[in-house]
């Protein structure tokens, strides 16, 4: 028998795809154990919401933030790090004996989701561009499958371990993997198929580059939402009563000042360039980033908030129990395993345009159909339309990663930081709709948000082959080493 030698370019899709797994078991580790902890610490429903909200108040500025580290140090040091110091709030918030310690340890414990971001830049410099959707979206679809594995693994773990503290013992164990499995992907990963660690291609400090006047007013444009939703996690505590009015606005000003000194830095950044003028050959529109981050928020963003919603959504409407529910509503995650790498596939196969154009409208169909799902429908047919809209969701959100990396190279870190970090804009957003609307107008409003993004794609251009645009062919030597 012939043994196939795994090739190194495999290896690493292993090695950063288990990373990414191992950050989303930590990220999501306290959902299975938020009625212990809400009995433990007699919290209020206000208090146990503000937990949910810090545990992903901070991903969103910390994946822009991550994007700019992982193109200026590379994804193998940023990984490690990441997982390595994410092991310190992780300990903490089982160690925690009062309120105020679980609220601060979960609110920078938010920053390991963020760690996508860097796994897309290292896979990209890894595969080929007629590969790098499959890729990709392997790496999206498994690693977001250690938000399941956690739900289904860790209260087995509490439960082998014993005692009223074994919520504690499981989450701290998670803490001590991501410990140990950073050093192990320092010593083993490489950031190229050329050497152990990634020149840093982003020199100067200050923003993501843009190639023209018009760019520049759409980045800044595209920040604002981001500090505007922050702005709406503060106005949620606020309401939680967990900060005073002063609290809240002196938090507001923060980010004001904080948007404004951003947007300085971008305009500081870009302007020698944009006054010398930049070479043809190193133009990309931003307009790409801003459509894909779009699509990102629709995808990515009603996946989180419908996952959020769905068991208590089935559990009302076919007057199920809470366990049966949460089974059937697991299936629109479940589905990641498959649709978000077939997404990638099909956008290598058959273009990336053409792929996410119709991933959108099947989305949008798809929440219309849910809109729609009432009592007196078949429990399988509404199971049916679920699993359905999930495929479109979640082979859209690979389709968006097949194309990110070859917008620009050299910049894709801060690029997916940016459109990675839409996805959690659109969770907030929906989630707010899903609070102040009935669950059938929640799903519509995102079916016609999937609808103008769909109408959107008529503008979105197929990126150019990214070895011609470099000068470069991207490909992975057959005698590298996965690691030197």
């Amino acid at each position: 028998m012939i043994k196939r030698r795994i090739t190194p370019n495999v290896s690493i899709l292993g090695l950063t795809t288990f990373a990414f797994f191992l950050s989303f078991v930590v990220w999501f580790n306290m959902a299975p154990f938020i009625h212990v902890i809400q009995e433990k610490f007699q919290l209020t429903s206000d208090e146990i919401g503000a937990l949910l909200i810090m545990n992903v108040a901070l991903t969103i500025p910390a994946r822009v933030l991550i994007g700019v580290l992982v193109d200026r140090f590379g994804p193998r040091k940023v990984y490690s790090s990441l997982l390595v110091v994410m092991s310190v709030p992780c300990i903490a918030f089982a160690l925690a004996t009062t309120y105020w310690q679980l609220l601060i340890s979960r609110m920078f414990l938010g920053i390991i989701g963020a760690g996508f971001v860097i796994g897309i830049r290292m896979i990209s410099e890894w595969f080929p561009e007629k590969r790098m959707g499959i890729a990709e979206g392997i790496y999206g679809g498994w690693g977001n499958f250690g938000s399941a594995a956690a739900a289904m693994s860790l209260p087995v773990l509490a439960l082998l371990l014993g005692g009223e503290e074994g919520w504690r013992y499981a989450i701290g164990i998670t803490g001590l993997l991501v410990l140990i499995y950073g050093i192990v992907f320092y010593f083993t990963a490489s950031d190229t198929p050329h050497s152990k660690s990634l020149p840093g291609e982003v020199k100067r400090k200050g923003g993501l580059e843009v190639t023209s006047y018009k760019d520049l007013i759409g980045l800044i444009a595209i920040m604002l939402p981001m500090y505007g939703i922050l702005g709406v996690f503060l106005w949620k505590l606020y309401s939680m009563a967990i900060l005073t009015s002063e609290a809240a606005i002196a938090g507001c000003l923060i980010l004001l000042i904080l948007f404004i000194s951003s947007s300085f830095r971008a305009i500081q950044y870009n302007r020698p360039a944009l006054e010398k003028g930049v070479p043809e050959e190193e133009q990309y529109s931003f307009k790409q980033v801003f459509i894909l981050a779009s699509a990102y928020f629709v995808t990515f963003g009603s996946e989180l908030a419908v996952v959020s919603m769905l068991p208590l959504f089935f559990s009302e409407t076919f007057d199920l129990g809470l366990a049966e529910a949460g089974i059937i509503a697991g299936s629109f995650a479940f589905t990641n395993l498959v649709a978000r790498p077939l997404g990638g596939y099909l956008s290598d196969r058959f273009g990336r345009k053409l792929i996410l154009t119709i991933m959108l409208f099947g989305l949008s169909i798809g929440y219309f159909l849910l809109s729609q799902v009432s009592g007196t429908w078949p429990l399988a047919l509404a199971i049916a339309v679920t699993m359905l809209c999930s495929f479109f969701v979640q082979g859209g959100e690979g389709a968006v990663f097949a194309m990110v990396p070859l917008i620009k190279k050299k910049v894709t870190g801060q690029i997916a930081g940016l459109v990675g970090a839409y996805g959690n804009v659109g969770a907030t957003t929906f989630l707010t709709v899903y609070s102040m609307v009935q669950p059938g107008q929640f799903f519509l409003v995102i079916s016609v948000t999937g609808a103008v993004c769909t109408a959107g794609m008529i503008l979105l251009v197929e990126p150019k082959q990214r070895a011609v645009r470099e000068g470069k062919v991207s490909r992975v030597p057959s005698n590298t080493n996965v690691s030197r």
